[in-house]
C-alpha cells in the first residue's frame, strides 16, 4: 500500500481544515517546497496537492506551487481543486502533474469528465469521491446529493476509471481513525478497484489496517502535520 501524503494550500501555504471548514484553518508550513523535499527525503514517492483556494473560488490558483513543486523534486503529484474546464486541466498536466484530481465535475458535467478520460486516459486522472453517509457531496463539501457512493463507482468504472480515492467527510480531520467498513463494503463490491483511503487516519495500526483489507493506498495529512505519525514511522512502513 502506498503512502500518499497530502499537501493543501491556501495562499501558497501547507494548511489543513477540519471537515473541510474553512473558517478551522491552521497553517504548518509557510514553504510547501520545504515539506514535499522532507517527504521525498524518507523514500516518498507520491504526493496528494490540493488547491483549496481553488476548489473554494471554481478555478485553480496555486498553480506556482505546483510548478515549483514539479520542477524541484521527483514526485508523483496528483493536482486537484479548482478543475473545471478543458484549459484547467491542460494547465496542470502542462505545469507537471502526473495526476488530475477530479471531483465535483464528474457529477455536474459527466459529459466533460468523460471526455478527459478519453482524452488523458485513465491513468491521468485521480477520481475524488467525497461521502457523507455513503451520498456523494460536492462543491467543497458544501453540496449534498443523493447519488450513492456505490453507484458512482459503479457509473465511472464503466467509462474505465480504475483507482479512486475515497474521503469519509465525518472523520476527515479528526483524527478518529479512517472508515475502515465503508472501504471494507467498497472493496468487497469492487474487488478490482485501487481505492485509496482517505481522512481520519491518526496512526500507523490505522494505517497497517487499511493494508490489511486491500487499499492500495492510503492519503494521510493531519497526522503526519501532528506529529502522530513520525517520519521514522513511515520510513519504515514505506521499507516493509
Amino acid at each position: 500500500m502506498e503512502i500518499i501524503p497530502a499537501i493543501d494550500l491556501i495562499d501558497g501555504k501547507c494548511v489543513r481544515l477540519t471537515q473541510g471548514d474553512y473558517l478551522q484553518k491552521k497553517i504548518y508550513n509557510e514553504n510547501p517546497l520545504d515539506v514535499a523535499k522532507s517527504f521525498e527525503d524518507i523514500g516518498i514517492k507520491r504526493l496528494h496537492l490540493v488547491d483549496l483556494d481553488g476548489a473554494k473560488k471554481g478555478e485553480i490558483v496555486n498553480i506556482k506551487v505546483l510548478e515549483k513543486l514539479t520542477s524541484q523534486t521527483n514526485l508523483v503529484i496528483d493536482f486537484g481543486g479548482g478543475i473545471k474546464t478543458n484549459d484547467a486541466i491542460r494547465i496542470v498536466f502542462e505545469s507537471g502533474a502526473s495526476l488530475a484530481t477530479i471531483g465535483s465535475i464528474a457529477v455536474k458535467d459527466r459529459d466533460l469528465f468523460f471526455s478527459w478520460i478519453k482524452k488523458y486516459g485513465a491513468d491521468k486522472i485521480l477520481l475524488g469521491a467525497d461521502v457523507k453517509d455513503e451520498k456523494i457531496a460536492i462543491s467543497g463539501w458544501l453540496e449534498n446529493t443523493e447519488i450513492n457512493i456505490l453507484d458512482f463507482i459503479t457509473e465511472n468504472m464503466q467509462e474505465g476509471i480504475h483507482t479512486i480515492f475515497c474521503t469519509d467527510i465525518s472523520k476527515d480531520g479528526l483524527l478518529q481513525g479512517a472508515s475502515v467498513d465503508l472501504y471494507k463494503k467498497i472493496l468487497n463490491e469492487f474487488p478490482s478497484l485501487n481505492l485509496i483511503a482517505s481522512g481520519g487516519v491518526s496512526s500507523m495500526p490505522d494505517l497497517v489496517e487499511l493494508k490489511s483489507i486491500g487499499c492500495s493506498g492510503a492519503i494521510v495529512g493531519k497526522a503526519i502535520y501532528e506529529n502522530k505519525i513520525s517520519f521514522n514511522d513511515l520510513k519504515k512502513f514505506i521499507a516493509c
